[in-house]
């Protein structure tokens, strides 16, 4: 078998117990043999300040390595205030610098947004579909997922137990691993 791609799993939550980590690390375990998820959380990333271009921080130039070693970028993030999280905002900035030299250029892209409520965290799935384009590679269209009613879907220990959020999920991953065969070919 080829060497599985490598994806880079950005968590847009930094709170130790958030759904999105869990979500992502479900999706590392139902993940087919084609890819290896690299779960990312960002609570040593800077802020991002131009100022420091010139010489950045070394948690800035790690995480642009990670990105520039990866075959695509998954994006899991709840949705605050009708957007993305602040920390996830400063990732994308961190590692879409400098001016034109984005680490997430031509890497293909997913979207997983989550919420324990009822829409899914949709407005969060649409700024980054707003954000990303034009600094990162190809953004997988279809299918969409806009998690909902994650808040029963864990067990104490953080592993996933709803039966029908594991079945959307297993879908999920299964086209994105064809999404990134074919972006990487």
């Amino acid at each position: 078998m080829a060497t599985p791609h490598n994806i880079v799993v950005i968590v847009g939550s930094i709170r130790k117990e958030s759904f999105s980590l869990k979500i992502a690390n479900a999706l590392a375990k139902l993940a087919p043999a084609t890819l290896q998820l690299d779960v990312t959380t960002l609570n040593g990333i800077s802020f991002f300040n131009q100022d420091l271009e010139a010489a950045p921080p070394a948690d800035w130039v790690a995480f642009r390595e990670k990105l520039q070693k990866s075959d695509g970028v998954l994006f899991v993030t709840p949705e605050y205030n009708r957007a993305i999280p602040g920390v996830l905002k400063n990732a994308i900035d961190v590692g879409s610098r400098p001016y034109g030299k984005s680490s997430f250029l031509g890497k293909p892209v997913g979207i997983v947004s989550n919420s324990p409520g009822p829409l899914g965290g949709v407005s969060a799935a649409k700024t980054l579909q707003n954000i990303l384009p034009g600094i990162s590679g190809p953004i997988m269209g279809q299918p969409e997922i806009y998690l909902n009613g994650v808040g029963d879907a864990f067990d104490e220990k953080g592993s996933l137990t709803k039966e029908s959020l594991q079945k959307v999920l297993q879908q999920y991953i299964d086209a994105f691993a064809a999404f990134v065969e074919k972006q990487n070919k």
